[in-house]
């Protein structure tokens, strides 16, 4: 009975090794979020020469260990936040994003299942706002802003930066990557990709399927790939989300 009772306890153990590292872990992420609060990444001049790359990376290789540990840390912090979008619970979800994530997040915010959050500290959230399933929101490059009583719809796409395809090592330069910004009544429709150095404007819509690359006028709707004016929306815009949301999703 007792070797028994001692399986239970190591598959328990097991089973929860994850929860148990998150819970270790929860000083190092509230200061990261802080910190990314504070200071949202700056653009730096960066050198595009592969000379000035090169003997960077000659220098990284001299701290490999630190560098491994914090590729771990990183991934680890990435992989338990998909496992935070999987639980069944709303509350708990918002509870860990405004708290442990230190996302900035208003009252009556919706954050529905498996959403993806990349640099949780540089996304804030407006009241009211909503974000549907399946949704990235990659703020790692200067942030996103998120108005309120924004409708994002299922599987949006959100990316602060891209990389130069004709840098000699593919990496993400000033001029590729910025800040997104979505102000107030904006509805985003399903599988909708948003490029980095964005502003979609008030009560502005964009369409199931678009990609926007470039920034969108108040009360105008968009669609297409890229995105372009298609048509407009009433500026007389009253609703206000009340942050009801479905149990256990």
């Amino acid at each position: 009975m007792a070797l028994l009772w001692f399986c239970i306890l190591l598959i328990v153990i097991f089973l929860w090794s994850k929860w148990i590292l998150f819970i270790l872990l929860i000083p190092y992420l509230r200061r990261k979020g802080k910190k990314d609060r504070k200071y949202v990444e700056l653009e730096q001049n960066e050198d595009a020469s592969c000379i000035n790359h090169t003997k960077g990376t000659q220098k990284l290789s001299k701290r490999i260990i630190y560098l491994k540990l914090l590729r771990f840390v990183t991934g680890f912090v990435r992989y338990i936040s998909f496992q935070v979008g999987l639980i069944p619970s709303h509350r708990v979800r918002m509870f860990i994003y405004k708290h442990i994530f230190m996302v900035e997040i208003e009252e009556n915010v919706t954050i529905y299942w498996d959403c993806e959050i990349r640099a949780h500290g540089k996304l804030s959230i407006g009241k009211g706002s909503i974000i549907g399933d399946h949704a990235i929101l990659d703020a790692r490059r200067g942030g996103i802003r998120i108005g309120e009583n924004v409708n994002i719809s299922n599987s949006v796409s959100m990316w602060t930066d891209q990389h130069d395809y004709n840098d000699c090592y593919f990496r993400s330069l000033p001029g590729h990557r910025g800040p997104i910004i979505i102000n107030n009544r904006v509805w985003i429709g399903p599988n909708v990709t948003i490029l980095h150095s964005v502003t979609i404007g008030e009560g502005a819509v964009v369409a199931a399927g678009a990609v926007v690359t470039k920034d969108v006028p108040p009360f105008t709707l968009v669609g297409g790939v890229p995105a372009k004016i298609i048509g407009s929306r009433n500026k007389d815009l009253r609703y206000e989300f009340s942050g009801e949301h479905i149990n256990f999703y």
